[in-house]
């Protein structure tokens, strides 16, 4: 019997990087954002929907994000479409990862998981966190996104404050070591639990 981990955070937070510590620690990762990628890759599950729902966003065999995110600026309601064609097929890959995976601790990396209501399938939480200022520091260093479409993205995540105080676990990914000694932390008290249950 694995314990199903679900791991988010606000974008800037260091989710990626403490996702990566579960699985030095022997933990299993499933990562929602890999899989909408495999999806929407040549051959993957989410081609023949989409290209059938938005011809244009299809470019040698495989969907254009950018595509779709110029079809949701130009109108909303396409985000519904593509939520309805994408999030069933994420949900096998999930259910997949789950039979297969051989693991005593399973990590599900979603970033949205309150916002989707993912936190109900888990076991326990852990949100990872920094001070806001910090968050957005580290976003605008990446140089890949203006302020103003870092203040769209945030707005439409739930306040890290609300995620922090929702979840079993909170990472402060303030340094590295502080952040690694947090996960094993966290792993040692799972792994604790399931000895005793």
């Amino acid at each position: 019997m694995s314990f199903a981990l679900g791991l988010t955070g606000s974008i800037g937070m260091g989710k990626s990087t403490t996702a990566q510590m579960f699985v030095e620690e022997g933990c299993a990762l499933w990562d929602a954002d890999a899989a909408v990628h495999r999806l929407y890759s040549a051959g993957g599950a989410a081609v023949e929907s989409m290209q059938d729902a938005f011809p244009n966003a299809i470019v040698d065999g495989a969907v254009s994000r950018e595509a779709l995110k110029k079809a949701i600026a130009s109108d909303p309601a396409t985000l519904k479409v593509i939520e309805g064609i994408v999030h069933p097929l994420v949900a096998a890959d999930r259910a997949e990862f789950r039979k297969i995976a051989s693991a005593d601790i399973l990590v599900f990396d979603i970033p949205l998981l309150f916002e989707t209501g993912g936190d109900a399938a888990m076991d326990a939480v852990a949100c990872v966190s920094i001070p806001a200022e910090e968050q957005k520091r580290r976003v605008m260093a990446r140089g890949t996104m203006t302020e103003a479409q870092f203040e769209q993205i945030r707005a439409k995540q739930m306040p890290n404050d609300e995620k922090c105080a929702r979840s079993d676990f909170v990472i402060v990914t303030d340094t590295m070591d502080h952040a690694r000694a947090q996960v094993q932390n966290v792993v040692r008290q799972i792994r604790a639990e399931m000895a005793d249950a």
